[in-house]
């Protein structure tokens, strides 16, 4: 089926729909605030499936190297291995002694097996958020400080580049990224929203180095050049666009979580899961590394 116009994926409304990834002939996704990891297949509408339901907070996930089934997770105040059959298992807590309540938010693998995951106050107090970086047999970095809700990030192919949203500020810049160390230089701005457009939340790269940006609160997915212009946007019926990823057989059908949280009402598409396909195909999710830090 072709999807020229944008389609409720699953009767499924959900409170908070982020952390999209296209794992193994299937979309994975969460439910941020109520804990839930659920997935859903891509050639036609149908339910989500709940793969997982922790008793925390469950930004994003990754795939882990070389062990199908097992996630590793941005949750609660840090991050855990869901494995395939069992308990979470902790790895790390990263914000847990935090002077703001805190808790973890977007994460992503970069093509280099590292973990990348964001951290907010519950109040979004501004310049209380941090990017972290986990890489195998070395100590979590702290990479980028001083921001209130990253989003993202979102690597190119190589994962030599790195765009990381700040959502009420309404920013996105990109990074340099040294391949063998994860070290970020070369920070710039490459994107600056006006009010009334919505925030920068979920973001994902095409195989043609396009950047995808979903606005929350804006109704809108926009892709964007390498230069940093605009180069289309698709309206959509929910309000709080948050997850985006492309996937489906051939990695060009746009998936896009939504949210209902804050809406008072909510419309009859916010929190559901959208789906439209695109010319441009996707980027392969990358897996994390089995030891992502010590």
């Amino acid at each position: 089926m072709e999807l020229t116009e944008p389609t409720v994926w699953s009767a499924d409304r959900l409170e908070l729909g982020e952390g999209l990834r296209w794992v193994a002939d299937r979309l994975v996704l969460v439910d941020l605030l109520a804990g839930r990891l659920l997935e859903t297949g891509g050639d036609r509408p149908g339910p989500l499936g709940e793969l997982r339901r922790l008793a925390v907070p469950l930004g994003a996930v990754a795939p882990v190297s070389d062990s199908p089934g097992d996630w590793l997770a941005a949750a609660g105040t840090g991050v855990a291995l869901l494995p395939a059959a069992g308990d979470p298992r902790p790895v790390v807590d990263l914000v847990g002694e935090a002077s703001e309540p805190t808790r973890m938010n977007d994460a992503v693998a970069d093509p280099h097996g590292r973990f990348w995951a964001g951290s907010m106050t519950y109040a979004g107090v501004p310049g209380g958020g941090t990017l972290y970086r986990l890489a195998p047999g070395a100590a979590p970095v702290p990479a980028v400080t001083g921001l209130t809700v990253p989003n993202g990030p979102a690597f190119d192919a190589a994962g030599t580049t790195m765009y990381l949203a700040d959502s009420p500020r309404g920013e996105v810049d990109r990074f340099t990224v040294d391949p063998r160390t994860g070290d970020l230089h070369a920070r710039e701005p490459f994107l600056r929203l006006a009010a009334g457009e919505g925030g920068p939340d979920g973001m994902t790269v095409d195989a043609a180095g396009h950047l995808w940006v979903a606005l929350w609160g804006g109704s809108a997915v926009r892709r964007y050049r390498p230069d940093g212009t605009l180069d289309r946007e698709i309206r959509l019926p929910a309000t709080q666009p948050a997850g985006i990823c492309l996937g489906g057989p051939d990695l060009r059908r746009l998936f896009v979580g939504t949210a209902r949280y804050g809406l008072t009402p909510a419309g009859p598409a916010d929190g559901a899961l959208l789906a439209v396909d695109v010319p441009v195909p996707g980027l392969p999710t990358a897996s994390a590394a089995a030891d992502p830090a010590t």
